[in-house]
């Protein structure tokens, strides 16, 4: 059975190459759905433009399916509500010095 704390977990292998910090302490990812297999990712970016948002879904996508009973993982971008940084982790703020 796929659980959100393994989906958390393989988001996490996805770095923003720009920053060099995953996704999840970035503060990208606001929901994760499961249902039967089927895992529903809604995230965000750190700019609506971002010319990395591809790569970025493809990595998230790529990663997720890897996991044990994901039959498809999809990954939609919302923008509300808009990205800051206070979303980002404790330890990646530290590490932007923030």
């Amino acid at each position: 059975m796929v659980k959100k704390e393994g989906v958390m977990k393989a988001l996490k292998k996805v770095l923003d190459p720009e920053i060099g910090i995953n996704i999840v302490d970035l503060g990208l990812i606001y929901e994760v759905r499961i249902n039967s297999g089927l895992v529903e990712i809604d995230m965000t970016l750190t700019s609506p433009g971002c010319p990395i948002a591809p790569q970025l879904m493809s990595e998230a996508e790529k990663n997720v399916n890897k996991l044990k009973g994901v039959k498809k993982t999809t990954v939609e971008f919302v923008f509300d509500p808009p990205w800051k940084p206070d979303k980002m982790s404790a330890e990646a703020r530290k590490e932007l010095g923030i």
